[in-house]
């Protein structure tokens, strides 16, 4: 667990590890199944539609839309405090999964239900980037 102030780190597992490759390589990526197609995320070992073991890792486009959202106004812990306001969102990748994310680039205030976003990634380490998402 993070000290109280340090932001916590994802610790990459076997099963997420070509996300945070990708991620580092700034592209998004999930799964997609090599059976039927379906495009999945967050990381599995079979096909949430087909449950054949025949997942693949592609690049998205990268483009979403913010299904649903939230300000927040206190952080969880002191690591965010100098981050607030900031957006927590629910968004639909063009490729069809869900993903929750932070939306940038613009005031909280300004972000809606509907509202087309393209990623972008935050730094936060050598080995980790972050992929939140900023208004088309």
């Amino acid at each position: 667990m993070a000290a109280p102030g340090v932001r916590p780190v994802p610790v990459p597992t076997k099963e997420t590890q070509p996300y945070w490759d990708g991620c580092k390589r700034h592209e998004l990526r999930v799964q997609q199944c090599a059976a039927c197609g379906h495009h999945q995320f967050y990381p599995r070992l079979y096909c949430t539609a087909c449950m054949s073991d025949r997942v693949e890792w592609v690049t998205t486009s990268g483009r979403a839309t913010v299904l649903s959202y939230t300000i927040v106004y206190r952080p969880v812990t002191q690591a965010f405090a100098g981050d607030v306001p900031y957006v927590v969102a629910l968004v639909t990748l063009a490729e069809g999964p869900q993903m929750m994310t932070n939306i940038v680039g613009c005031e909280p205030e300004k972000v809606h239900i509907g509202m087309p976003v393209q990623v972008t990634f935050d730094d936060w380490t050598e080995d980790i980037a972050i992929p939140k998402f900023k208004p088309v």
